[in-house]
């Protein structure tokens, strides 16, 4: 099993939490994203999208990080994230689908256009698109701050894809334009989740982000 990613990316700290919370040890390929990696030829050939992260197990070349996640699940031994009993899993499944619609849609846009475009010479800033998406997340937020009210963990009584999913732009959460203190149960669950031992080995050395990991 292969897994190619890009260090400090959110759907790639994604998906290797996941590898470590199930215990797995694929092969981890890491990809240069300020070399052009993922316009490889050949890396194209595995995922057209020119994205990461992306998974080969055998014959099977599986691309989008939730895809990646449920199947590792399916083929890990004695794993909780996925729940088997059919109402859990779907709950689990809303939350991914809600996620990629709504949420993370809002959220990785802020992220990118207000701290990552800044931080990594990645080109100006676009305040029309952020004012867009904050009012995105004006409308979407508040579902989830209600769902976690009383609640430690997104769905039952453990962790599970839902919040490795929800995690996704918590390293940029603290920089993001966003008045965080309308949504105190969303700033616990980032918090929790910096708690979290598989998410927070994941977390990049700040001037290694988009670069191979010195320690590789």
């Amino acid at each position: 099993m292969k897994l190619y990613l890009i260090n400090g990316s959110p759907n790639g700290r994604k998906v290797l939490s996941v590898v470590r919370h199930l215990g797995l040890e694929p092969e981890l390929i890491w990809l240069d994203m300020f070399e052009g990696a993922t316009r490889d030829p050949e890396y194209l050939k595995l995922n057209p999208n020119g994205q990461s992260p992306t998974l080969v197990d055998g014959e099977l070349v599986l691309w989008e990080s939730n895809a990646i996640n449920t199947y590792l699940c399916e083929v890990a031994a004695n794993q909780s994230l996925l729940p088997t009993n059919a109402a859990d899993k779907a709950q689990v499944l809303k939350w991914l689908c809600w996620d990629l619609a709504h949420f993370n849609k809002a959220l990785g846009v802020i992220a990118f256009q207000a701290v990552a475009k800044p931080a990594f010479g990645l080109g100006e800033s676009n305040q029309a698109v952020i004012d867009f998406y904050k009012e995105e997340f004006d409308r979407y937020g508040p579902v989830l701050e209600a769902h976690l009210e009383n609640r430690k963990f997104v769905v039952g009584d453990d962790w599970t894809l839902a919040d490795y999913a929800l995690a996704l732009v918590e390293m940029f959460q603290p920089a993001m334009p966003i008045d965080w203190q309308r949504f105190p149960n969303i700033v616990r669950f980032y918090e929790r989740m910096r708690e979290n031992p598989y998410w927070a080995s994941t977390q990049a050395i700040p001037e290694e982000v988009g670069r191979k990991p010195s320690n590789s």
